[in-house]
């Protein structure tokens, strides 16, 4: 029989790899595909702890990295945003109004999403933005909320429980300080 005639078998435990890393790579897939079909944080879920970078001269209480848990007793806003959403434009004069006006009782937070520091820091400007607020650095934090898009806020009560999320742009200061109330009485 001729070399070429005959067959090489793989051995098996080659064979044994190949298979566990096929299972690995299914059971990952399937992973990704479940998150992605519970949708975004939603009233009643639990926020889990996470940590923010904050952009030089929008620091919270002299810290330029923020912790989630450290806000535990507080009613928490965080506003997902970017510069190049016409309508976080809309809301952004309104959220910064809201955040003078509880002066310090409530936490505003703001996530710019997918985009670059020097346009950041142009839209936090142009709008008077003093309220902490930080890159989502590589979308690690939009992920864990599983936003739909900007802007989104989430309302998170005094025990870190998400109980309103506004998707889309805030008509009026009102609406914004209609939702904190429901929590601060």
């Amino acid at each position: 029989m001729s070399e070429l005639n005959q067959k090489k078998s793989v051995p098996l435990w080659i064979q044994i790899i190949v298979w566990v890393c096929l299972a690995g790579l299914l059971v990952l897939v399937a992973s990704i595909l479940s998150k992605r079909q519970q949708g975004a944080l939603k009233t009643g879920d639990a926020v889990p702890d996470f940590s923010m970078t904050l952009f030089n001269g929008y620091e919270f209480e002299g810290k330029n990295e923020i912790q989630f848990s450290d806000f535990s007793g507080k009613i928490v806003v965080l506003n997902f945003w970017a510069s190049w959403c016409k309508p976080c434009e809309q809301e952004a004069s309104e959220l910064q109004e809201a955040y003078a006006f509880y002066n310090g009782d409530v936490i505003f937070l703001g996530a710019d999403y997918v985009d670059t520091e020097p346009e950041a820091r142009t839209y936090l400007k142009k709008f008077q933005i003093t309220y902490p607020n930080g890159p989502d650095m590589g979308t690690k934090i939009s992920q864990m909320f599983r936003i739909t898009g900007v802007p989104e806020t989430y309302f998170i009560d005094q025990q870190g429980v998400v109980y309103y999320v506004k998707v889309g742009p805030f008509i009026s200061l009102d609406e914004i300080k209609n939702i904190i109330e429901q929590k601060l009485k």
